[in-house]
């Protein structure tokens, strides 16, 4: 509706320019619905972009652009001069009403854009190191990635969902040297010195533990799942791991059982990736190494003190790089570079990264070594996402992922559920801090949850729909209703926010900002619960079969709307509550 009457606005301006002699284009043509209700459907700043290229008053022009437009074609009722040029713009009421009927004709596609013509394109989210369970911090990023994943998809994207791990470097060691002391600590055997303790700039400490000197990293994982781990070598090794060299074995069990129980949380959360991209590969594929030589190629690559660094620089950034540590050990900067170097390989036109905001540093150096190596840095795109805490009782529950005295995901799903989960995570745009209320998630009543007063919305056009079954009255025929009896202003309205739907959806996928699909749902909600609420005003089944006719497939529309916007989300349509 709103493209119509645009391209219609075009045209006239297009005429106006044209009598004046000024055949160039005009940019910055915006029509928006106003932020007031009684300021019209939609106005447009037409008016005002013209007043300085023609010498006229906006004002002046703006009833020049009116007389033009006349009703646009049948789209408009009448057209208002506002403030100092802004043309107000109310659309003829049938449109409204032939806008439901062809929301019903689009059924489950309404909403669905082929903006993206089937280009290939990778959204890589989550990607959290398998050294213990996902944090709530893991849990927004994992439904943010996901939501974006499905917007770009209903924009007509072939999207690639990717989790990438770091399943070497220092902190795989720290995870198998911490399961290697708990090991040895519960078969109450002195442990010898950690190769991690000793050759990490963060020392270990010898800690007494059982009346036996452990050597336990000093950053090591201490949560209760090493212990478990530890458990399990022993149920299957016995004693037999005591003497053997290195933390290979408990770092592949603590890997392997760990990773197992991250994907059965993302199976929770209703998230599935075609991809699981293992960094150890690019070790094992040579493309560290080959990353490392065409970066040298570049001529930024120099050597100092025993390391490999990169001038930065001379790319615009604010300091240089250490590619390679003087221990001859990568830094986690030269695998990402190489893992995007892979990813341009696989043919995307676009990868996304999601990230936490702890990652904004990294960003920039890896889209400079990108451009560095001749490839399209704007092709590389972050979404960054600030943190989350929980609160309960108006108290924030103080969490450290290192000590594991943190909630998990899992423990939050046992709690609220994944749909409650899901809104939460993804109600606020990414780029705020979110704060994860526990006592509102528990909270039962629809009236107070907002994930369910979306899902209750959506369940009542199925109560409806059972009532009118009940009753022997059928659901409509689309070519049957007659849409002009719904002429209340409250009917109206609906109909003008379903309208919106497609357009939310679209800038949601364009702007990676799912909330948008979040607050869209809970206006149409703000509008239908009251709606039906007033039986008296509004009663669906009435002794009118054509206003019943009517008001039913306003209900059907509603369901469409809702029942899409949720799954966008990632959530369930219950039919009954």
């Amino acid at each position: 509706m709103r493209e119509r009457l645009a391209d219609e606005i075009g045209k006239a301006l297009g005429r106006i320019l044209e009598t004046a002699g000024d055949r160039e284009p005009l940019p910055g043509l915006t029509v928006e619905p106003p932020r007031q209700k009684d300021h019209g459907d939609f106005a447009c700043n037409g008016a005002m972009l013209l007043a300085k290229r023609l010498g006229r008053p906006p004002r002046e022009i703006a009833e020049s652009l009116i007389a033009e437009l006349g009703d646009a074609g049948g789209l408009l009722a009448r057209a208002e001069v506002a403030g100092p040029g802004f043309v107000n713009l109310w659309l003829a009421g049938d449109r409204w009403q032939a806008l439901l009927l062809s929301i019903l004709r689009a059924g489950p596609d309404y909403g669905r854009s082929d903006v993206g013509k089937d280009q290939p394109l990778q959204v890589e989210f989550v990607s959290a190191n398998p050294t213990g369970p996902l944090s709530t911090g893991h849990g927004r990023q994992a439904i943010l990635g996901d939501c974006i994943a499905r917007l770009l998809g209903n924009a007509g994207y072939d999207v690639t969902r990717e989790y990438y791990f770091n399943n070497g470097g220092r902190q795989m060691r720290v995870l198998g040297e911490s399961v290697r002391a708990r090991y040895l600590e519960r078969l109450g055997r002195a442990a010898p010195p950690a190769e991690a303790a000793l050759k990490d700039e963060d020392a270990a400490w010898p800690a007494e533990l059982g009346g036996l000197p452990v050597v336990f990293p000093r950053d090591g994982y201490q949560g209760d799942y090493i212990g478990e781990i530890a458990q399990q070598l022993i149920d299957e090794c016995g004693e037999s791991l005591v003497d053997e060299p290195g933390d290979g074995r408990f770092r592949a069990e603590a890997e392997r059982t760990i990773f197992a129980e991250i994907r059965a949380t993302l199976d929770a959360l209703g998230i599935a990736f075609d991809v699981f991209f293992s960094e150890a590969s690019l070790y094992e594929d040579g493309k560290i190494e080959e990353t490392l030589a065409a970066l040298r190629e570049t001529g930024l690559v120099y050597e100092e003190g025993g390391a490999v660094w990169m001038r930065f620089s001379e790319l615009g950034l604010d300091r240089e790089r250490v590619l390679v540590k003087s221990s001859g050990e990568p830094t986690y900067l030269l695998p990402d570079v190489a893992y995007h170097r892979e990813k341009f390989e696989r043919g995307f036109v676009r990868v996304i990264d999601v990230q936490g905001a702890d990652h904004k540093d990294q960003g920039p150096f890896v889209k400079a070594a990108v451009q560095a190596l001749s490839l399209d840095p704007e092709r590389v795109e972050f979404v960054f996402h600030e943190f989350v805490t929980l609160s309960s009782g108006g108290e924030t529950i103080k969490q450290s992922t290192r000590k594991a005295t943190f909630i998990t995901v899992d423990e939050l799903l046992e709690e609220v559920g994944p749909d409650v989960f899901r809104l939460f995570m993804v109600q606020r745009r990414s780029e705020s801090h979110l704060d994860f209320d526990l006592d509102l998630a528990k909270e039962q009543d629809w009236t107070k949850n907002p994930a369910y007063y979306l899902q209750y919305a959506h369940a009542r056009t199925h109560g409806i729909e059972r009532q009118a079954e009940a009753r022997g009255v059928p659901m409509p025929d689309p070519d049957a209703v007659e849409s002009g009896r719904l002429d209340l202003p409250e009917e109206l309205e609906l109909i003008r926010k379903l309208g919106e739907f497609p357009e939310t959806v679209l800038r949601a996928a364009e702007t990676r900002a799912p909330h948008h699909v979040a607050y869209y749902l809970r206006d149409v909600a703000g509008l239908w619960n009251p709606y039906i609420q007033d039986k008296d005003r509004h009663g669906i089944l009435t002794e009118d079969a054509e206003l019943t006719a009517a008001r039913l497939a306003l209900t059907l529309a509603v369901r469409i709307v809702l029942a899409r916007g949720l799954a966008l989300l990632g959530m369930s349509a219950p039919e009954r509550m």
